[in-house]
């Protein structure tokens, strides 16, 4: 009756970044559980949510990563069944299309004893090189900045609710967010392409969920930067958190791009932003941090706001706020 059917291996290819010069790849090699996204009931949806945390990781294995070009490079997944090919490599803008995205395909070098792969072991992967007329990218948060999540409720129930017992489909994204994006996506001209990368403290277990919630309220297409769930629970005193890392990351990665950071007023966005954009003087246009129902933290980033002036910071309550602001300062046509 299929009870004990061993479930086919897959590779998940994380959306990336890299440059002319620079092959940045990252994903994941699991056992496919076979989850849709669109299933309906609590039941489903309860099973659903156990397999994204439940991931049979397939560590220790060998990848090949294949250009469309035929060059290709070879990596080995971790413990946990990740991996990152992170190699210098010339011409990479020759093979990326109009706005800069660079297809490749990656597979089991050999495939483990007593497994299957679907999809004739190759796996499509994805990673952007901005291109060098972009006027800035765009870095933005995800929960509570584009997506309801409830961060900030008491015990983070609603937080809770959402993530585990709601569809992605029927996740509510915030008011004008999409529209606001393309149009900083798009820049002054309509033609710049400008990059946009999500961040988050979400886990990868969330990499698929989320992807599909960006796609189905068509929010432009960048890479989506989240954190190993294990580290959740194991950060040291002092670390700065993974995505603070991955924003400086970014911002090391294109030293002559400037950026515009959005986020919200819920946790440590606006702590995290200001560090960045004294740590990087010139770097930063803008900082939107939209507005989160809870008295205490706005009245602390209200304060927090007023008295910091190196780097234009709005606190807003729509998108259609921080829209205006980026009209006029030139950020948008």
């Amino acid at each position: 009756m299929g009870i004990f059917k061993k479930d086919p291996l897959q590779i998940i290819t994380f959306y990336s970044y890299g440059k002319a010069n620079h092959l940045y790849a990252r994903g994941r090699a699991i056992d496919d559980e076979a989850i849709d996204l669109s299933n309906k009931g609590l039941f489903k949806l309860m099973i659903n949510s156990f397999k994204r945390f439940k991931t049979d990781q397939v560590k220790n294995t060998q990848l090949t990563l294949t250009l469309p070009d035929g060059r290709t490079f070879k990596t080995i997944t971790d413990s946990k069944g990740y991996f990152l090919i992170d190699e210098q490599v010339t011409g990479l803008e020759l093979l990326a299309n109009d706005e800069g995205w660079l297809e490749y395909k990656i597979s089991y070098t050999r495939i483990p004893k007593g497994k299957t792969v679907n999809k004739n072991n190759s796996f499509l992967g994805e990673m952007i090189i901005p291109c060098d007329a972009c006027e800035y990218g765009i870095i933005s948060d995800i929960d509570d900045t584009i997506l309801h999540t409830g961060v900030v409720s008491r015990f983070k129930w609603r937080l809770l609710v959402n993530t585990f017992f709601k569809r992605a489909e029927r996740r509510i994204p915030l008011e004008g967010a999409a529209e606001f994006y393309h149009k900083l996506h798009k820049g002054t001209t309509g033609a710049k392409a400008n990059p946009i990368y999500y961040v988050s403290h979400s886990p990868w277990n969330l990499y698929r969920y989320l992807e599909f919630f960006l796609t189905l309220n068509d929010f432009p297409k960048g890479p989506i930067l989240l954190r190993n769930f294990s580290n959740i629970f194991k950060k040291k005193r002092g670390e700065k958190p993974q995505k603070q890392k991955e924003i400086i990351q970014l911002l090391e990665m294109y030293p002559q791009q400037q950026f515009i950071l959005i986020g919200d007023s819920g946790e440590h966005d606006a702590d995290i932003y200001i560090e960045i954009a004294e740590q990087f003087p010139n770097r930063i246009k803008a900082i939107y941090l939209r507005s989160v129902k809870h008295e205490k933290r706005m009245l602390r980033i209200k304060g927090l706001f007023e008295e910091y002036k190196s780097t234009p910071a709005l606190l807003v309550d729509s998108s259609k706020l921080a829209e205006a602001h980026a009209r006029e300062n030139g950020f948008i046509a």
